[in-house]
């Protein structure tokens, strides 16, 4: 077992003394890498903490302690997990700390003979299997899971709730996961103390480090898990009409003998138990006790329960219960310039992923209004992704509304936490929490408490996911143009954002995107708003009705338009009020030291936004073009200047991204880089579309996309996530990849080049062409 202890961002994670210190390795990424230990120090303390270095040093590094290869960094991690033919999930169950001689025999003498699982299995067997047995996995489905989930938080909650203290473990997160993982497989219930041993005996088994001692002892446990998992198939068989998901896997077996075979169902009978329940009740812990620790976050739960499904999102982001995961190459391959040889066991350390800050705004920490949390890897990815993702969901959201709606005055208790040694799973053995039952809300209104809400199953809903703001002050930064600077309505520290990043503001009916143009330095935000009186109204709206005082809400930041800092030069060009995102990414080159240059054009300077500030700030390197001074920016000159590696940011109209774009044509990829403020994404009209169909390569599913519906839509109704900002086709986090198929591409995201090449489309706003079918790899 370990103890939790705290670490300063700022020291080092072995040492405790600052990075550039005599004897931190940190400054020495080879020695990190050697020295790397997933059963002791800072992994078992942190993971993600104790990956850092790595992200920003050595995101693929091998481990000779340990003998795998590491990943850290999210995008590597999202690719693997995409490939599941070269990045096989064979070795996702192999015991990572060999058995002994001793151990084996013992396995052998319970004809142990743990098989194939839907997790460690490779195509075409797993998506063959995964279609025949996913029916009970749909949102549909689950929502009928509902009721029995909330009776059972609420059983137990009766029972502690006027005691003032309870470990929370032992109190509900352990038994309600184990019951509803046995009610939805259809397994009796009358064994729980049984399966809690067996449980846990092969999670130290597959993901630990145990002694010989220990293994003797584990192996046993093990074996006797397989034989109960034998003997409760044998009952279950005996009951050809019960329901549950087992029942159905049963029925699969008996009616496709060749695709569900035996040795799969006592294989799977074990596994799922584990899954199903082990996860979820480790995750639940990781949420009170996370949300529980940051008290503004449990705070604004407790006022508005509509946060409730992102906030377990965002604490399945920021301490999910499943630390890492496992892969193995099967030919020789190259990740993130690393060259990998074939049969590579590579750690896929998810928890380090979901704090990487080239994904997450502010990663390492907690915002549960962040409005891309369910982008996520904690639920894996791809082909393999946890089928039982809206289960586990359903069933945290379950007991946080109950929890902050009976109980919320809770707090934590004074308490080491202990954490099993392992490489894969994270959660603590205890959470005891206090409270005065005095104060129990029920005690002076016992109908309220029972007045709860419920959420839908699957992703969250994002209309809920936006944080109370205030305008602190209105000004006019130019002719035509407002600027806001935009505080907390309780007045905290907004979260920190980059260089290239924009928020969205909702006033009124009008949900519109402002690129941020302060000091990410300052707890507050700057925007600047132009009016276009012949746009859709919310420029207008906001010029019109907005005033100093004034509380909305706003969701964000989020950063679609991310600035390469290692460019070795970099061109920004603003047309109009496309200064906003340009001037944040000068203001960021020019601390760095980085070499760049500046050109701003404009309708008149009395137009151009932020004109005194980029004088005095960037004017050494500034190029001004107010179009009634006869001033034009050379565009073919500015292409054709471009040293080598040079890079070029561009916002503003149309017009002039198309020009850029068609210059920059032969140029090498990541040249340039561009964002757009506007769509010409008009929506869908149903009398004018055609319907489809999508093969989802990774799922295994073909879905029917009506002439009212978009692609989007169709694909978070059959219970894959999709990330989704815009719905516009301005933000591309909505893309996925397009095996084959033509595609009628409406976006403003991909280059001319990549559309036609036809293998990425947006798919909240892009189609089919011509009604044809599409394959994607989902």
């Amino acid at each position: 077992m370990v103890g939790q202890t705290t670490n300063n961002a700022n020291e080092c994670p072995f040492s405790g003394t600052a990075p550039e210190a005599q004897g931190c390795p940190i400054s020495d990424p080879a020695a990190m890498a050697r020295e790397f230990d997933a059963f002791q120090g800072p992994y078992q303390l942190d993971p993600a903490e104790a990956l850092r270095w790595s992200r920003d040093q050595l995101p693929v590094f091998y481990a000779p302690k340990l003998g795998y290869w590491v990943v850290s960094r999210y995008d590597d991690i999202k690719s693997v997990f995409r490939d599941a033919i070269l990045f096989s999930p064979r070795n996702v169950l192999e015991k990572i700390t060999p058995a002994t001689q001793e151990a084996q025999e013992i396995l052998k003498s319970y004809d142990y003979g743990m098989a194939r699982t839907m997790v460690n299995e490779d195509e075409p067997a797993h998506m063959v299997r995964r279609r025949a047995l996913l029916d009970h996995f749909m949102p549909e489905k689950l929502e009928q899971q509902q009721d029995m989930v909330r009776r059972l938080t609420r059983e137990k909650m009766d029972a502690f709730i006027d005691s003032g203290r309870v470990d929370l473990i032992d109190g509900m997160l352990y038994e309600v996961p184990l019951l509803v993982a046995l009610h939805f497989l259809g397994v009796p219930e009358d064994e729980i103390a049984t399966l809690k041993t067996f449980t846990l005996a092969h999670s130290v088994n597959t993901w630990g480090k145990p002694s010989d001692q220990k293994q003797i002892e584990v192996a046993h446990d093990v074996g006797r898990f397989w034989q109960y998992a034998g003997e409760i198939i044998e009952k279950m068989r005996a009951q050809p009409e019960g329901t549950g998901w087992m029942h159905h896997t049963i029925r699969m077996n008996a009616e496709i003998p060749e695709v569900v075979t035996d040795s799969y169902v006592h294989s799977m009978m074990m596994a799922i138990i584990v899954a199903a329940h082990e996860t979820t009740s480790l995750a639940s812990a990781n949420m009170f006790k996370t949300l529980l620790a940051h008290r503004d976050a449990w705070n604004d739960i407790c006022a508005d329960p509509t946060l409730i499904p992102n906030a377990v999102e965002e604490c399945l982001r920021y301490a999910g219960s499943t630390v890492a995961w496992r892969r193995q190459t099967t030919a020789p391959t190259t990740l993130n310039g690393v060259d990998l040889p074939e049969g590579a066991k590579l750690l896929i350390v998810q928890a380090s992923g979901n704090q990487d800050e080239r994904h997450f705004e502010g990663g390492d920490t907690l915002d549960i209004y962040r409005d891309n949390a369910i982008d996520h890897l904690t639920f894996g990815y791809g082909a393999h992704q946890c089928m039982g993702k809206n289960i586990g969901r359903m069933e945290m959201r379950i007991f946080l509304e109950e929890v902050t709606r009976r109980l919320p005055h809770l707090r934590l208790a004074d308490q080491e936490f202990v954490y099993m040694p392992n490489t894969s799973f994270r959660g603590p053995d205890e959470l005891w929490v206090e409270w005065d039952p005095a104060q129990n809300p029920e005690r002076a209104d016992a109908s309220a408490t029972r007045l709860y809400r419920s959420f839908s199953v699957g992703p969250p809903a994002r209309r809920d996911i936006a944080r109370k703001v205030r305008i602190a002050e209105v000004r006019r930064e130019a002719d035509g143009i407002l600027g806001l600077t935009i505080e907390d309505a309780q007045r905290r520290a907004l979260p920190k954002w980059s260089a290239g990043s924009h928020i969205e503001l909702c006033v009124g009916d009008y949900d519109r995107k402002y690129s941020l143009c302060g000091s990410p330095d300052d707890d507050s935000y700057s925007v600047a708003i132009l009016r276009e009186d012949l746009g859709r109204g919310g420029s207008r709206h906001i010029h019109d009705t907005i005033h100093a005082g004034a509380e909305i809400r706003m969701r964000g930041p989020s950063n679609l338009f991310r600035l390469d800092e290692t460019a070795p030069h970099v061109v920004l060009v603003a047309g109009g009020i496309g200064i906003t995102p340009i001037l944040a990414m000068a203001d960021r080159l020019k601390t760095l030291g980085r070499s760049y240059e500046l050109h701003y054009a404009g309708r008149s300077r009395s137009t151009m936004a932020f004109l005194d500030r980029v004088t005095r700030d960037h004017g050494a390197v500034l190029s001004l073009y107010p179009r009634d001074e006869r001033r034009r920016m050379d565009l073919p000159a500015l292409v054709a200047g471009l040293a080598e590696g040079a890079q070029i940011y561009a916002c503003g109209p149309e017009r002039l991204l198309s020009a850029l774009e068609t210059l920059t044509d032969d140029l090498p990829e990541g040249t340039f880089h561009f964002e757009h403020f506007s769509s010409n994404a008009a929506g869908i009209d149903p009398d004018n579309e055609q319907a489809f169909q999508a093969e989802l390569t990774d799922s295994g599913l073909v879905l029917d996309v009506a002439a009212d519906t978009t692609l989007l839509d169709a694909i978070m109704a059959a219970g894959i996530d999709v990330a989704c900002d815009c719905r516009e086709g301005l933000c591309g986090s909505c893309e996925v990849a397009v095996i084959e198929g033509e595609i009628d591409h409406r976006d403003v995201v991909l280059t001319r080049a990549e559309r036609a090449e036809s293998k990425r489309m947006m798919t909240c706003c892009s189609r089919a062409k011509g009604g044809a079918r599409i394959k994607l790899a989902l």
